[in-house]
C-alpha cells in the first residue's frame, strides 16, 4: 500500500504542476521520497500521512498538511495548504484537492497558479481535466504584486472562467474584463493569451501609439504568425490620419544560415502614388568554408525612410557577396548596387552597378619570410552615357564606366638585431590594367608593371612597473619607394582618402587600386602604450609622412597633399570607472586641425553617456563647399529602479542649428512597461521635410518569453 502511494505521489508531482510534463510517465520508473510527521494505515484500505507532509520527485516539490489515499475508491484527498513547485519555478497552491488515481481529473479549491514566477492566476476553484487542462472558475489574472488585503493590482484580467492548456501553453478566457486599478476598461467575450513559458505564440503584440507632424495621430498594431519552429511573419498595420500603411517582417532560420525580409507599403496624403520600401538580408554557409551573404535595399522615393522614421541613410547600398577565409587565404567576390537619396545627386550619373573580386594567398617558403599573391578585379557602370550633361564638351563626365585588373606579388620578413632593434623588409611588384569607356578625358586602355620596396625600423622599449603596470614606447621609421608614374586613367574610387594609424606605413594610402603613390617616401611614427596597476590604460600615436614630390590626387583635407603631410595624432583612454576617450586628428603646419573626430563616454550600471565631435574643412575635391562641424550627444540614465530616461541630439556647428533631438522616458515594474519617445528632425534637404514624432508603447509583462519583469520584482512590507 505504501509503495503504491509513493508511485501516486510521483505522478502527482509530475502532473499536478501547471506547466509540467504533458504525458504521464511510467510511475514504476520514477523514484520519489515522502516525508511526514506520521504515516499510518486505517482499516487496511486508507493510508494517511499527516503533519508537514513533503513529497520530492525529479526536481518537483509538493508540501501539504495531510494526504489520504482511499484504496476502495482509488481517490487521493489532500488537505492544505497545498504547494507544488516544479523545476522551472512554476507554482500551484490550493487549500483542498480531490484527485483520481491517475491524477487526470479532480477538483482543487482555492487554487492559485504562478507561471514562470510572473503571471498569477487566482480562482475560487480549479478542476483538472484529462491530465492536460486546468479549468479555473471566477478568476483574476495579473503579473502585478498585490500587497495587503485591500490593495488592488495596477492591472488585472477578471474572467468567469480561464482554461490553461498545459500542452499548448495557452490561456483561454471567457467573459474577460481588463481592469486598471480595479476599474473596467475593456470587455472581451473570449480572449486567448500565451502563458509566460511559451516563447512564440500567434496573436497581437502590444500596440504603439504615434503622433507625427507629417502623418498625424495613429496606432501600430503588430500581429505575429509563427510558421513552424523555424520561421515567422509579423504584420504591422499602421493607421493614422494621413496614412494607411501595412508593414511586415518575415524571418526564417535554416540549418546553414538565416533570412530576414522586412518592408512596408503606404498610401498617404504626402504623395499621390503608393509608397514603400523593401529590405532583405541573409547569411548562409555554403560549400564548407564559403559564406554567402546579401543585403538588399530598395525604396520608392527619396523621402519615404525619413517620413516614416525608418532610417536616416542618404544612400542605400545593396550587395551580394561570397567570402572564404582560411589561415592562409582570403577570397571575396561581390556585386553591389547604390541608390542615392541625396537631392544633389542623380542615380543615372553615379556608379550604381559595381562588381568586385579579391583574392589573396599566403605562402611560407623554406628560405624564410612570407610570400603573398593578391589579385583584384573591379568594374562599375553608370546608367547615363556621354553627352547627357548638355553642351559642356564632355569635361563633366556623366557616363564613365571603368574596369580594372590588379595583381600584387610581395615578399616580406622581419628580424630582431642587436639591442632589440626590429628590422622589416618588404618587396612588391604590381601589375595593373585599366579600361575606361565614355570618358574622352582619359585613355581608353592603360597597363603597367611597377616595383616597390620598403624597409622599416622599430625600437620597442618596455618598462614593467613594480606593482604590475606596463609601459611601451616604440619609435618607428619606414623608408619606401614605388617606381613608375601616374597613368592617365580616371580617379573614380580614391576620391576620399583617410590618413590614419592603419595606413601610416603603407606604400599607397589610396583606398583603392585605381591610384598608387609613386616615388620615395619616409614615414615616421611614435607609439606609446601604458597600462596602470589601478586598471586605467592610455595610448598615443603620432605619425608624419614626407615624399619627394607632391601627389596631386590627394585632396586638401586628406592631410597628404603636400610633400610633408599633416601630423597624425590619435589617442585613447579608459579607466575602471567606465570613462572612455578616443580622438584622432590631422594637424597642419599652422597648428590647425584639417580633420578631426573625437568620442567621449561614461558608462556604469546607472548610466551610459556619450558625446562625439566631427570636423571636416572645405574641400572642392571632395564636393564639400562649406566647413562641416557637428556635435552628437546620446545617453541613458537610470533615475530610479523603475524610471529611466534617454536622449540624443545632433548640432550642426557649420549651419549653427540643431539637426536632430530626441528624448525618451521609460517606466518599468514587475507587471508593466511604458515607453515614451519624442523626436524632432530638422531636415535641410529640399526633398525632406522637418518632422516631429511621438511614440507611446504600453506593454504588460507576464505574457510571452520576451516580456519578463522578474528583475523588477518588489517585496511587500507590512
Amino acid at each position: 500500500m505504501f509503495d503504491r502511494l509513493i508511485r501516486l505521489l510521483a505522478v502527482l508531482c509530475v502532473l499536478a504542476g501547471p506547466a509540467l510534463a504533458q504525458d504521464a510517465p511510467d510511475a514504476d520508473a520514477l523514484p520519489a521520497m515522502l516525508v511526514a510527521d506520521a504515516v499510518f494505515v486505517e482499516d487496511g484500505e486508507r493510508l494517511i500521512a499527516t503533519g508537514n507532509v513533503e513529497a520530492f520527485h525529479d526536481g518537483v516539490r509538493m508540501t501539504a498538511g495531510r494526504i489520504v489515499y482511499d484504496g476502495t475508491t482509488d481517490q487521493l484527498i489532500i488537505d492544505g495548504p497545498i504547494r507544488i513547485i516544479d523545476e522551472t519555478g512554476n507554482i500551484l497552491v490550493a487549500t483542498y484537492a480531490e484527485l483520481d488515481q491517475g491524477l487526470q481529473n479532480g477538483l482543487l479549491s482555492g487554487a492559485r497558479m504562478v507561471l514562470d514566477q510572473q503571471l498569477q492566476v487566482a480562482s475560487v476553484e480549479a478542476r483538472r481535466v484529462n491530465g492536460r487542462f486546468t479549468q479555473f472558475s471566477k478568476v483574476a489574472v495579473t503579473s502585478c504584486l498585490v500587497c495587503g488585503q485591500r490593495k488592488v493590482p495596477l492591472w488585472q484580467i477578471r474572467a468567469s472562467r480561464v482554461v490553461h492548456d498545459q500542452e499548448e501553453r495557452q490561456l483561454y478566457f471567457d467573459n474577460a474584463q481588463f481592469r486598471v486599478l480595479d476599474v473596467p476598461i475593456f470587455y472581451f467575450p473570449h480572449l486567448r493569451l500565451p502563458d509566460p513559458t511559451l516563447p512564440r505564440a500567434r496573436g497581437f503584440l502590444f500596440p504603439t501609439f504615434t503622433s507625427s507632424s507629417l502623418l498625424g495621430v495613429g496606432v501600430k498594431v503588430p500581429y505575429f504568425f509563427p510558421i513552424g519552429r523555424h520561421q515567422d511573419l509579423t504584420l504591422t498595420p499602421y493607421l493614422a490620419s494621413e496614412t494607411r500603411t501595412m508593414g511586415f517582417r518575415y524571418r526564417r532560420a535554416f540549418r546553414s544560415g538565416d533570412l530576414t525580409i522586412h518592408g512596408a507599403l503606404s498610401s498617404d496624403t504626402l504623395m499621390a502614388d503608393p509608397r514603400g520600401y523593401l529590405f532583405a538580408e541573409g547569411e548562409f554557409r555554403v560549400l564548407q568554408d564559403y559564406k554567402l551573404s546579401f543585403n538588399l535595399k530598395g525604396v520608392s522615393d527619396d523621402a519615404y525612410l525619413n517620413d516614416y522614421d525608418i532610417s536616416g541613410a542618404d544612400r542605400l547600398a545593396s550587395n551580394l557577396s561570397l567570402t572564404r577565409v582560411t589561415a592562409d587565404s582570403f577570397m571575396d567576390t561581390s556585386i553591389l548596387n547604390y541608390q542615392t537619396l541625396r537631392d544633389y545627386e542623380d542615380n543615372a550619373t553615379q556608379p550604381r552597378f559595381i562588381a568586385d573580386y579579391r583574392r589573396e594567398q599566403r605562402f611560407f617558403p623554406s628560405f624564410g619570410g612570407e610570400f603573398r599573391l593578391g589579385t583584384d578585379v573591379h568594374g562599375h557602370l553608370r546608367q547615363s552615357k556621354r553627352d547627357t550633361d548638355g553642351s559642356d564638351d564632355d569635361t563633366e563626365i556623366d557616363g564613365r564606366d571603368v574596369t580594372r585588373f590588379n595583381a600584387e606579388f610581395s615578399w616580406r620578413n622581419r628580424w630582431t638585431v642587436a639591442s632589440g632593434l626590429r628590422v622589416g623588409l618588404s618587396t612588391h611588384l604590381w601589375a595593373d590594367r585599366y579600361i575606361t569607356e565614355d570618358d574622352v578625358t582619359s585613355d581608353a586602355e592603360v597597363s603597367r608593371a611597377i616595383p616597390g620596396v620598403a624597409i622599416e625600423f622599430r625600437y620597442p622599449l618596455q618598462r614593467q612597473g613594480p606593482r604590475g603596470g606596463r609601459t611601451l614606447l616604440e619609435p618607428i621609421v619606414q623608408l619606401g619607394w614605388v617606381g613608375g608614374e601616374r597613368l592617365k586613367n580616371p580617379n573614380d574610387e580614391s576620391t576620399r582618402v583617410e590618413f590614419d594609424e592603419a595606413n601610416l606605413l603603407s606604400l599607397s594610402r589610396f583606398p583603392a587600386a585605381d591610384r598608387r603613390e609613386h616615388g620615395t617616401t619616409v614615414a615616421a611614427g611614435l607609439r606609446w602604450l601604458h597600462k596602470a596597476p589601478g586598471g586605467w590604460s592610455a595610448a598615443l600615436t603620432l605619425g608624419k609622412v614626407w615624399r619627394e614630390t607632391a601627389e596631386p590626387d590627394f585632396s586638401l583635407s586628406s592631410g597628404l597633399s603636400d610633400t610633408a603631410s599633416d601630423l597624425l595624432i590619435a589617442g585613447r583612454f579608459a579607466n575602471p570607472l567606465g570613462i572612455t576617450l578616443s580622438a584622432r586628428g590631422l594637424l597642419d603646419e599652422d597648428g590647425l586641425f584639417s580633420k578631426a573626430e573625437a568620442r567621449a563616454g561614461w558608462s556604469n550600471t546607472r548610466m551610459d553617456l556619450g558625446a562625439s565631435y566631427l570636423l571636416l574643412v572645405t574641400d572642392s575635391d571632395e564636393d564639400r563647399t562649406q566647413r562641416q562641424s557637428e556635435w552628437t550627444f546620446d545617453g541613458r540614465y537610470q533615475l530610479t529602479r523603475n524610471w529611466s530616461t534617454s536622449g540624443e541630439a545632433r548640432y550642426d556647428l557649420g549651419d549653427d542649428r540643431l539637426d536632430r533631438v530626441g528624448l525618451g522616458l521609460q517606466y518599468r515594474n514587475e507587471c508593466i512597461q511604458v515607453d515614451l519617445q519624442a523626436t524632432r528632425n530638422y531636415a535641410s534637404s529640399t526633398t525632406l521635410e522637418p518632422s516631429t514624432e511621438f511614440d507611446l508603447t504600453v506593454a504588460l509583462t507576464g505574457f510571452g518569453a520576451d516580456a519578463s519583469g522578474k528583475e523588477y520584482r518588489r517585496t511587500c512590507s507590512f
